[in-house]
């Protein structure tokens, strides 16, 4: 079983090896999981998936090999409408009520009616005991009652089901989808580094127990100073305009920049960058910083990051008062060359699809100036940029 389990990951595209699974049988060997089909989905998940953002497909793999579940997305995306399980209707059930729904007869009984009904259904249904709809007493739809149902959409009520079709815990973490303030802070994480500076107010374990044996047991305490987050970043948002769809994205990965980096300063643009940047969008034209300021503040060890969709009119990147905003007596051009040249470590996180900064000249421009350093804003896109500031 165990073996075709192997397979079956293995053609979902989770990328685990012999040795992983040698791990699962040892610790089946063990009983870390016995007789508990959800203790040794957490056991497998465990021992065979090393990255989390393969859990989505080793869910979807999982539930397709032991319990039949990608049969049911398949009669959901091919056979039924949307606008059917609409939740239109609520319903409160009495106790009597309640205590007259029959079992259905377990999941392979309700696999079985359920593909019947899809066959002989012919329109949306509320509020019954045989379609799939909601509000009703149906084994089969959301937003009604019945102890052993498959809920098909909306949002649970009764907390009651034997099998849940929703969207699963970790699909966000899928490598080609966009990000969540969660998984970016994981992919940031592997920017950091750590040093040790100030007092020696931290204990180190390792060599107070060596340094104590070599004393002939008497305890010889050592301390250490405290790791910090020695990662410093500058942080440049492109806000407005064509930016306007990218806001909660860019909002997400601002809050997980300022969780995970302890040296982090941001600064806001509008489509390129001039000779001045802003705090505050609020006082965007009362209360700006020069860009030369930031070019003598901020150390070479500052690691750049920009955010945008580098998508702009040609005269705002190559012509001088081009600008939609004001007079600017340099190209933007010139200021992002000067950036490059004062920070060895600059990228471009890019939220727009791919395939279209093709047809966006300033994009591809920005793109070639960069050196090729322009990711989209998803989970692999951000783990290669991420992985270039690290080398």
């Amino acid at each position: 079983m165990l073996i075709d389990f192997f397979t079956t990951l293995r053609q979902a595209q989770v990328p685990v090896t012999i040795k992983e699974l040698l791990t699962l049988i040892e610790a089946l060997d063990q009983r870390l999981a016995f007789a508990s089909l959800d203790d040794f989905y957490l056991l497998a998940r465990l021992c065979l998936v090393k990255d989390e953002k393969f859990f989505d497909r080793f869910d979807r793999a999982f539930g397709s090999y032991f319990h039949g579940l990608e049969q049911i997305q398949n009669f959901m995306q091919v056979l039924i409408p949307e606008e059917w399980l609409r939740h239109e209707l609520k319903r409160s059930f009495s106790a009597e009520e309640m205590a007259q729904i029959e079992s259905q007869g377990g999941l392979d009984k309700l696999l079985e009616t359920l593909k019947k009904r899809l066959e002989e259904q012919q329109g949306r249904h509320a509020g019954g005991s045989k379609w799939i709809g909601t509000g009703g007493t149906s084994p089969f739809g959301h937003s009604g009652y019945n102890p052993e149902g498959i809920r098909i959409g909306g949002e649970s009520r009764q907390r009651r089901a034997l099998k849940v079709w929703e969207k699963r815990q970790f699909r966000d973490l899928d490598d080609g989808v966009e990000l969540g303030t969660r998984n970016i802070k994981v992919a940031l994480r592997k920017l950091r580094k750590f040093a040790r500076s100030g007092a020696a107010e931290e204990l180190d374990l390792d060599d107070t127990i060596s340094s104590t044996a070599r004393n002939a047991g008497m305890l010889d305490i050592k301390m250490v100073p405290e790791r910090h987050n020695a990662v410093k970043v500058l942080l440049f948002l492109d806000v407005g305009g064509s930016m306007e769809p990218y806001v909660r994205e860019c909002e997400q990965l601002f809050s997980a920049a300022r969780s995970e980096f302890k040296h982090l300063e941001h600064y806001y643009f509008h489509n390129c960058i001039y000779e001045k940047v802003w705090r505050s969008n609020q006082r965007r034209f009362s209360d700006t910083i020069p860009t030369p300021e930031l070019l003598h503040t901020y150390g070479r060890d500052y690691r750049v990051i920009f955010v945008g969709d580098a998508a702009m009119s040609p005269y705002e990147l190559f012509a001088e008062n081009g600008s939609v905003e004001h007079w600017n007596r340099e190209p933007g051009v010139v200021w992002l060359q000067r950036i490059l040249d004062t920070w060895e470590k600059v990228i471009w996180f890019n939220p727009s699809e791919p395939e279209f900064w093709k047809y966006s000249g300033t994009t591809k421009h920005i793109y070639q100036q960069l050196g090729m350093r322009m990711y989209p804003l998803t989970l692999t896109g951000l783990d290669e940029g991420i992985g270039a500031l690290s080398k």
